[in-house]
């Protein structure tokens, strides 16, 4: 079995990041999902389609929930979902490069792979002087 992951961000992000982790890499290795909340969201309606999403990538071993923005709706989504019993592990400041190392981590289990997406996003943030 293996974690799955959910990305729970505003409109527009978590789609386009996991649609181009995708492309390079043509297989997740994986399960995952996009789950956008819209700007005007109303969090008590969105809490069973979050849900069924979460439902869907869980393998077994828990859902990693990566947010874009701590403490903004998505995050506050993730919260909640964390709350209904599934072994639930979020992260925030998602990026590209977190979502890659994620993948490229993939038989960690539930308790490693925060750190592992957290170094991610640490990690791909380059100050290039050139």
């Amino acid at each position: 079995m293996a974690c799955g992951i959910l990305l729970i961000t505003h409109p527009g992000v978590g789609a386009s990041i996991l649609a181009v982790a995708q492309a390079l890499l043509k297989q997740l290795p994986l399960k995952a999902e996009a789950f956008e909340v819209p700007l005007d969201a109303d969090l008590d309606q969105l809490l069973p389609q979050a849900s069924a999403a979460m439902r869907k990538v869980d393998g077994g071993d828990g859902v990693l929930v990566l947010t874009d923005l701590y403490g903004a709706s998505p995050s506050n989504l993730a919260r909640r979902l964390a709350q209904l019993g599934t072994p639930v592990r979020r992260v925030s400041a998602l990026s590209l490069p977190m979502l890659l190392r994620v993948m490229n981590y993939s038989e960690q289990n539930l308790e490693e792979l925060p750190a592992t997406a957290a170094a991610g996003t640490r990690n791909g943030a380059v100050i290039d002087d050139a």
